[in-house]
């Protein structure tokens, strides 16, 4: 997520330097395609490669040679905000049924398969894409190549196999929403803050869409949106990239190119006052959670007022919570009479629609909801009243450089950058663009994005309002807004 401090890679790789030198092993075959391969069409500081195949589809290869290992991703610019209503949660549900064979590959083969050659695999959906990754040596890369791009173009599967894997869908559905109740709060509140926008929907889908969701439903959605042009492969690891790009021709550049169906605007309306929701469930503690419209991040080449404001905000909000004893830590949470057992904030500027920056906190013993709120609203206030230092924006400019550098210690987490950047329009290389706007950040900037966005207009609230718990009854862990949904 870029909106945070640190960006999290969820596979480490080890430094073996042993194996600095040591490329994947390739077929002679792929060898010989590989010497009269094209050139890339952008090429990076840091050595990462962009191609666009002969269908369209666009490969990402960027080479680490410090283990003898490869991530390998495929990114879709797909997800739930490219469903239509009566639908909601068929790209969750189609990621899902992306593990269920091909005329090649028995449904659960797959990741059998992946085990067998020695690497481990998983995908997510979110509201912008839907990714698929395998962890493998890169010595078999080759196959998994093959594996990825046959599901892509060929997945299919007999009807009885999506009857069982919905109901597991609707299992995860209960289990990571409607048995949470700061999950469910999150769920109605962007149901509320959303009104046009796509971004209303939840990623796993509405419970009457998915017990009426349908085979045919599942297909179409993919023969829609499974189009080379709306893919990327990315692949980072001990790899040569012209091998790579040998590779991918032989596998995703052999299917036929379509075109990509046509998205509608779905322009979210101004919002004309503040909206409030009440969400009663069975909890040990109450819940805040605010959301303000803010601008988006959109270019990084030519900044526009909104761009600048959006990279403000992103700085805001690690003044307010980027790091512990920050100013919310500090002014809710700690002291004799404190307010809040937890404060935190974000900003979510990145993304194919709507941006929000929200405030969240949980009460402490004997205070309120409303107390929270006002207390959050107060530090942001005071920020656009006061400003911040130069001192306090360069700590969080030093945090946010080491978070970077500290992300790219890990293969998935470089991989996942660049598939992110191509699937929200931006280049390839946009974390170090980005790091080096963040740096150009004065205090003025954060101090009138804190006087400019946070009245009540722009705002929706939502509450939890704690309910008796059934003695002895499990008490669910505490999620967070809905996400990115793994498989």
């Amino acid at each position: 997520m870029k909106q945070a401090i640190s960006i999290l890679g969820l596979l480490a790789c080890a430094h073996i330097a042993a194996f600095a030198d040591t490329p994947a092993n390739l077929s002679p075959d792929t060898a010989v395609l590989a010497a009269g391969a094209a050139s890339p069409e952008v090429v990076t500081a840091d050595g990462a490669q962009l191609f666009t195949l002969k269908n369209g589809m666009t490969l990402i290869v960027k080479p680490d040679r410090r283990a003898p290992t490869a991530v390998h991703m495929v990114w879709v610019r797909v997800g739930a905000m490219d469903e239509v209503d009566g639908t909601s949660g068929v790209a969750h549900a189609l990621e899902h049924m992306m593990f269920k064979g091909t005329a090649k590959v028995a449904p659960g083969e797959f990741s059998r398969r992946v085990a067998a050659l020695g690497g481990q695999e998983n995908a997510f959906t979110t509201r912008d894409y839907t990714g698929y990754y395998q962890q493998i040596p890169a010595s078999r890369l080759k196959d998994v190549m093959e594996l990825e791009s046959d599901r892509f173009a060929n997945n299919q599967w007999p009807d009885e196999e999506f009857k069982k894997e919905i109901e597991v869908i609707k299992e995860e559905r209960r289990m990571r929403t409607e048995d949470q109740p700061r999950a469910s709060l999150f769920e109605q509140l962007n149901a509320a803050t959303f009104i046009a926008s796509p971004y209303h929907r939840p990623v796993v889908g509405w419970m009457s869409d998915l017990d009426s969701m349908t085979p045919d439903d599942v297909r179409n959605f993919h023969r829609q949106w499974y189009v080379p042009q709306n893919a990327a492969v990315v692949v980072v690891g001990d790899v040569d990239p012209a091998q790579v790009h040998a590779l991918a021709e032989q596998t995703y550049g052999a299917m036929a190119p379509a075109a990509i169906a046509a998205r509608k605007p779905r322009i979210e309306p101004e919002q004309k006052g503040i909206r409030r929701i009440e969400f009663k469930a069975p909890a040990d503690q109450a819940f805040i959670a605010m959301s303000f419209r803010v601008p988006s991040l959109r270019n990084l080449d030519e900044l526009g007022s909104d761009d600048r404001d959006a990279l403000s905000l992103l700085m805001l909000s690690a003044v307010l919570s980027g790091y512990d004893g920050a100013r919310l830590d500090r002014a809710l949470t700690q002291g004799a009479d404190r307010i809040a057992d937890s404060a935190n904030s974000s900003a979510s500027v990145i993304g194919r629609g709507p941006s929000l920056f929200m405030l969240m906190g949980v009460p402490a013993p004997g205070k309120t909801a409303r107390q929270v709120e006002q207390a959050l609203r107060a530090q942001v206030a005071r920020i656009a009243k006061e400003g911040v230092s130069e001192s306090e924006l360069a700590r969080v400019k030093a945090q946010w450089t080491a978070s970077t550098v500290y992300e790219r210690d890990s293969l998935y987490g470089q991989a996942n950058d660049l598939g992110s950047n191509w699937v929200e329009g931006f280049p390839i290389d946009a974390d170090d663009r980005i790091l080096k706007l963040l740096r150009t950040v004065t205090p003025e900037q954060v101090q009138s994005v804190a006087a400019r966005y946070f009245g009540d207009d722009q705002l929706t609230v939502g509450t939890l309002v704690p309910q008796p718990v059934a003695p002895g009854s499990k008490r669910p862990a505490a999620q967070g807004a809905d996400g990115a949904r793994l498989h």
